[in-house]
């Protein structure tokens, strides 16, 4: 009897554009919990990345862009709105409001860049977020 490790079988290319959508799809979670699609991201990184290169920079890229937009966007709607609400004692707040709502569509436009992800990666194409899919690329080759 062999104790001997062997590494798992690479996936499917239907099962790596299954797991790449259902990366992208995570961010979904946020709407529910706030904040577990990122950990859903990580979580199939640290699974697939032995398996599947697309898999690991698909989840990767989701990971990194919803850290981006649902933790920095979040922080920077919070931050806005507090200085709002400090200046609306002045009447100069009342004009910052529409920004803290613009603002405020910064995680929603995340959903719909995660969706369209999900949706390129489950017909096979390759999808890139702007700005952080060179970036991942970049981190995950070592160039």
């Amino acid at each position: 009897m062999s104790t001997e490790w062997t590494p798992p079988p690479p996936l499917s290319p239907s099962d790596e554009r299954t797991w790449a959508m259902l990366a992208h799809l995570s961010t979904l979670l946020n709407l529910v919990t706030g904040f577990l699609g990122p950990v859903a991201a990580l979580v199939i990184y640290l699974v697939y990345k032995d398996r599947s290169r697309y898999v690991a920079y698909q989840s990767l890229q989701s990971l990194v862009f919803q850290l981006v937009a649902w933790v920095g966007g979040g922080a920077l709607v919070g931050i806005a709105a507090v200085i709002a609400g400090a200046l609306s004692a002045a009447l100069i707040g009342l004009l910052c409001w529409p920004c803290v709502a613009v603002l405020a569509l910064i995680p929603l436009g995340a959903l719909v860049y995660g969706a369209i992800g999900a949706i390129q990666c489950s017909q096979g194409q390759d999808f890139r977020y702007w700005l952080i899919g060179d970036w991942v690329r970049g981190t995950l080759t070592g160039a």
